[in-house]
């Protein structure tokens, strides 16, 4: 049942708005003789509409409105009053409040702009619904227990503001997470600024992070801002921040913990609001005994640490991720999409892609794509050191026995689907399985699916 408040400090116009709304609305109705009450049932929840007096003693209608928008509540504010001053129901609008009416308006009047307030909130909650479902679209490619995970603790962390430090070998996509974290934040439509400090002369970090005056130094033809006033309102991302020189940390140290800057040649001191992303694929504990990281900035970076795992620990993924590879640069190079056959993606999933990782596995496929002249990649086409290499080598990378078990499992059953071109009944036949539902059941499990369409 809809529930409304009246908030009205005279008791017998509060309590027969309540009856008549309760026999002509079929509305719970609760009432508040002040705007204090009013915000104490508000934070119990369950309220779906409020009917709010403008006029009242103490905390009166635009206290009561300005405190709502303070809290973000999406719950509609419909004002009425007896004063009849339109100029102070505009201004309850523009503080947030859905619409106004008069307290000596007809019942059946109220009634309609109530449910058409209560039917405006239900559409903006789908459309908001529907935005997020959407926007869920990442750039990070694959399904497997581990890239699932990773994707709920990015969607859990992305609307906190506070510095996130992604953690991850060279080439497993620590900036594809970077801004994933920016798209589902707080401030998508701010800037994303992205830094690699390995990058950066060791003369020009200062002036690169904190821009200069000009006239600062030699060179220094004008003023100009840095990384951090760029990122105003958005992300700024710092990469491979295990290479920034130590004189330059101490410098970003202050600027975290004051949420201000000074720039080189400068001396007035400038807020500065964006959001911290750093990357590294150092072991910055490591870094730290040796001297090379500043321990109080570790500690402030590392306020959520996210952890980008490796190729090797998610083979799985390689058909997905190399399907989109041979999508992305056959379009590139003007060509009819390739198609990769299931022995290529064997060698694939059996090498352990410790060099460089996704990027590594990009390059190889661009590789294939330009050895062969058919339409199909096969596994003649992986490079000979992929095929000689194999995965003897490869280290389980500190996982549990169970999650080296359920991704070999989830490998061996991606591999044979890609054999049987994702029938699923010559799958299970293959595999000795007892029928299409066994299997089906053992895929739902692994959440395995095919990329591009339904399984048959």
């Amino acid at each position: 049942m809809t529930v409304v408040l009246v908030v009205d400090d005279v008791a017998p116009l509060a309590e027969q708005y309540a009856y008549d709304l309760t026999r002509m609305g079929g509305y719970e109705v609760l009432t508040a003789p002040d705007g204090r009450r009013a915000l104490e049932l508000l934070a119990g929840g369950g309220v779906d509409c409020v009917v709010l007096d403008l006029e009242m003693p103490g905390m009166d209608g635009f206290e009561v409105l300005r405190a709502l928008e303070k809290k973000g509540s999406t719950v509609p504010v419909i004002v009425y009053t007896g004063t009849g001053s339109f100029d102070r129901c505009i201004e309850a609008v523009r503080l947030g409040a859905y619409g106004f009416i008069d307290k000596a308006e007809a019942m059946p009047r109220v009634v309609h702009e109530i449910e058409t307030a209560l039917e405006r909130r239900r559409l903006r909650g789908e459309v908001s619904a529907l935005r997020r479902q959407l926007g869920r679209e990442t750039s990070l490619v694959g399904s497997s227990a581990v890239m699932t995970e990773l994707r709920e603790r990015i969607a859990r962390v992305a609307p906190v503001p506070s510095a996130v430090l992604i953690l991850g070998e060279s080439g497993t996509g620590k900036e594809l997470v970077a801004r994933d974290l920016h798209r589902f934040g707080s401030h998508p439509s701010g800037p994303f600024v992205a830094v690699n400090c390995a990058a950066l002369p060791e003369s020009l970090v200062e002036s690169e992070l904190f821009g200069h005056e000009k006239g600062a130094f030699t060179g220094a033809v004008a003023t100009r801002k840095g990384a951090f006033e760029a990122a105003e309102r958005g992300t700024l991302f710092l990469d491979e921040i295990g290479e920034l020189p130590l004189p330059a940390q101490a410098k970003l140290l202050r600027v975290l913990e004051d949420r201000q800057l000074t720039r080189v040649g400068g001396s007035r001191p400038i807020a500065v609001e964006a959001r911290i992303v750093a990357a590294t694929n150092r072991d910055l504990d490591a870094e730290i005994a040796g001297g090379r990281f500043r321990e109080d900035l570790y500690f402030r970076l590392n306020v959520h640490v996210l952890r980008v795992p490796p190729l090797r620990d998610r083979r799985s993924d390689v058909p997905a991720l190399a399907d989109q590879f041979v999508t992305g640069i056959c379009a590139r190079f003007g060509e009819r999409k390739k198609k990769l056959a299931p022995e290529a993606l064997e060698v694939l999933m059996a090498y352990d892609w410790r060099r460089n990782n996704v990027r590594e596995l990009r390059n190889v496929v661009e590789r294939m794509i330009i050895a062969s002249d058919d339409e199909t990649l096969r596994a003649e086409h992986v490079p000979a050191e992929l095929r000689v290499a194999g995965s003897a080598d490869a280290a389980p990378g500190g996982r549990t026995f169970q999650e080296m078990k359920a991704e070999a499992e989830r490998g061996i059953l991606v591999a044979a689907l890609e054999r049987n071109d994702w029938h699923v009944s010559r799958t299970a036949d293959e595999l000795g399985l007892a029928d299409h539902a066994s299997l089906l059941k053992i895929m739902r499990r692994h959440n395995i699916r095919r990329p591009d369409r339904e399984v048959s």
